[in-house]
């Protein structure tokens, strides 16, 4: 590995030549099933023929502009985008930290144009992930993640998922402004939040004149099996949102979706990209957001998740000493080890499959959306013999 690069990623020992559909293949001609997709991005599987046709068409045409101009594009997939979810407005980044950036931006500047300017305080979790940005690692709850930086952002807060008399009390304090969660926790340890809870939180926060941001960057874009994990529960929409990931198929682009009232202080010159929005970006992620939306999509991506997620559930009942439990929603699938993850992520590969990291000691599986039913059925078998060869190398009992 180059010593020339930041040595912030701990890479594993391999490197892919090509991708097709949900497989990867190295130099050599070895493949590998990708229960990965970039962590949730690859949301149509690798060289997708839809997206490879829609990016060299645009890539003959424009590349950049500046966004002092018009950009057909991001009307076209704001128009998508605003139709199919809460919203009424949107802004275009790059990733998910820049949507997440915008998002809490949108909240604080709502309530300075309310008149309101001290009402900073942001509400996280503990276990959630926003993003490596500066205010986006504030908003989360992972305290490693922002040692060595200086001092916390003001106006952060940090409380349990599970503890909803101190969610309660901190929604109505007069300085807060604004609630961010995961639907459904991604690096946390794919942990979905119930109906319930989102509706009980819902209903504070508009009691509370306090925004509800649902950062779908991870469970978005059809990884449930709905465009978007929160529109499961009906009556549970948020203010603001963020997406990202799968939004552009493995492009980089993100969007913060807010509805109008919301987004009234995002007035000209109050935020901006240079790259946002940029034509490629946007060609690519129209082509994606028509593939992914189709009710054929959404339904192949729920199908699959039964099929995996129940196929899980049985390795678990076979192997309690290695799975603790199956957890999540749709493809957005997390399992609870006994043994260390990231030992049994090394020894997935080995029987070349790729499963990602997660918090609370779990493995997450999100493969493409479009995965076939015969990729998932031998995720599985690759998965079981993870788990004998994770079996066989534990130490004996004396």
């Amino acid at each position: 590995m180059s010593d020339k690069i930041m040595a912030v990623y701990n890479r594993a020992p391999v490197v892919f030549e090509r991708g097709e559909g949900a497989w990867l293949y190295t130099a050599d001609g070895e493949a590998y099933l990708d229960c990965v997709a970039g962590i949730a991005t690859n949301g149509l599987g690798h060289a997708n023929p839809i997206l490879v046709a829609a990016l060299t068409e645009q890539a003959g045409k424009i590349w950049h502009l500046s966004n002092i101009f018009r950009i057909p594009g991001q009307e076209e997939l704001a128009q998508r985008l605003t139709a199919n979810s809460f919203a009424d407005v949107v802004f275009f980044g790059n990733s998910g930290s820049e949507a997440i950036e915008c998002a809490l931006k949108t909240a604080r500047k709502f309530h300075a144009a309310n008149g309101q300017p001290e009402r900073i305080d942001v509400i996280g979790f503990a276990g959630s992930f926003h993003g490596r940005t500066y205010a986006a690692v504030n908003a989360s709850g992972n305290a490693a993640y922002i040692e060595g930086f200086g001092p916390r952002l003001p106006g952060y807060v940090q409380l349990g998922l599970d503890d909803m008399d101190a969610i309660a009390a901190a929604i109505a304090r007069p300085t807060t402004a604004a609630l961010i969660v995961e639907p459904v926790q991604g690096e946390g340890g794919a942990r979905a939040l119930s109906g319930e809870w989102l509706a009980e939180v819902r209903r504070r926060c508009t009691e509370a004149g306090v925004l509800l941001i649902y950062d779908e960057v991870q469970s978005g874009m059809g990884r449930t099996g709905k465009l978007f994990a929160h529109q499961w529960f009906p009556g549970t929409e948020p203010d603001i949102m963020a997406v990202a990931k799968a939004l552009g198929g493995g492009f980089p682009v993100g969007a913060c979706l807010a509805t109008a009232e919301a987004a009234k202080g995002m007035i000209f010159g109050a935020h901006g990209s240079t790259f946002g929005g940029n034509p490629l970006a946007m060609a690519v992620a129209i082509a994606a957001f028509d593939e992914i939306a189709r009710p054929a999509t959404l339904a192949h991506a729920a199908a699959l998740a039964e099929d995996l997620s129940g196929g899980l559930r049985d390795i678990a009942g076979r192997y309690g000493d290695v799975i603790v439990d199956v957890r999540g929603k749709g493809l957005l699938i997390g399992v609870k080890l006994v043994t260390n993850n990231r030992d049994f992520m090394a020894a997935a590969r080995d029987q070349r499959l790729l499963v990602a990291g997660g918090g609370d000691n779990c493995v997450r599986l999100l493969p493409p959306l479009n995965m076939t039913h015969d990729d998932a059925a031998e995720a599985l078998r690759r998965f079981e013999a993870t788990c004998t060869a994770v079996r066989a190398a534990q130490p004996k009992a004396a």
